[in-house]
């Protein structure tokens, strides 16, 4: 392409990917001064909120509010189907919604939780329980609730996708909720046996946000599972080829908006005795090679 990327995508990382050593009030000043970087996606700082929200004010950066980190850590499930832990799951949802406010980020990303066969029709309905309950919160603030599509039975196992589950999924939701929308990441689509083309093509109405990154589906290979290894790690699946054909796909099916560019964000992320600036440069350079091979 021989315009810039930045007119059509908001180009993002997500903070606590990138800079998994690094302080974070430290990590946060390198990506606001970092202008390649036109999103930032976080996770609150804790006591340290207000200096992050002083330093985003500077930024002119477009706040993103990244809930996962909430729901993995405590292992919450918002489809759990023992009531008391699904409510769990949607009380710390609610307060992400509060705190992405403070932030100046318009909206919250989530996922589902873990699901057993005998199970998922109940898992399904409590997951539209708690994704209605956080819309219309969300709603009241004018503010976008999306749910990250997974894997199912590699690493996360979350109830949401593979894409074609998504797509029903979203569809419920969107019967009620016009503030719903799902997010999806190149890393995902080889660990749910899916390509570029078939997902984006399946959720396209769906669709509210993009990430890209690398996966190892090899079985007994370093980094197996959603750990979103650098751009062409050994025996993974994605690398500038791959990037290149989600970009194509996003041309064709008409992500490429340049009055309201979608936030495109690199997830990518450190093996043992990585450097964070080399892997985060090793990303840059992998989208701006794609990028220059995509056909105007």
């Amino acid at each position: 392409m021989k315009e810039s990327i930045h007119k059509y995508f908001k180009v993002g990382t997500i903070q606590w990917m990138s800079y998994p050593v690094s302080d974070p009030i430290d990590s946060l000043k390198a990506i606001c001064r970092d202008d390649y970087f036109d999103a930032i996606e976080l996770k609150g700082y804790g006591e340290r909120n207000a200096e992050a929200k002083a330093l985003l004010e500077q930024s002119h950066l477009k706040v993103c509010y990244g809930a996962q980190p909430r729901l993995l850590g405590p292992k919450l499930n918002p489809n759990a189907i023992d009531e008391d832990e699904r409510l769990k799951a949607e009380k710390t949802l609610l307060e992400a919604i509060d705190e992405a406010e403070y932030f100046g980020a318009k909206g919250i990303a989530f996922l589902a939780g873990k699901w057993e066969a005998a199970t998922k029709d109940q898992a399904y309905a409590q997951l539209l329980k708690t994704t209605r309950k956080v819309c219309d919160y969300a709603a009241a603030k004018g503010m976008m609730v999306e749910l990250e599509v997974f894997d199912f039975d590699i690493d996360k196992a979350a109830l949401i996708g593979p894409a074609p589950y998504a797509a029903k999924f979203a569809a419920d939701m969107r019967t009620s909720h016009n503030n719903f929308g799902l997010l999806v990441d190149l890393s995902h689509f080889p660990i749910t046996y899916e390509n570029s083309r078939f997902v984006v093509r399946t959720l396209r109405p769906y669709i509210t946000h993009l990430h890209f990154g690398n996966a190892v589906v090899k079985p007994g290979c370093d980094g197996y599972g959603d750990l979103h290894p650098r751009m062409g790690y050994p025996n993974s699946a994605n690398d500038i080829a791959e990037l290149l054909d989600y970009l194509r796909v996003l041309k064709e099916e008409g992500f490429f908006n340049a009055e309201d560019p979608y936030v495109l964000s690199m997830e990518v992320t450190l093996r043992p005795g990585e450097d964070e600036q080399i892997v985060l440069a090793n990303t840059k350079r992998c989208l701006n090679r794609a990028w220059a091979l995509l056909e105007d």
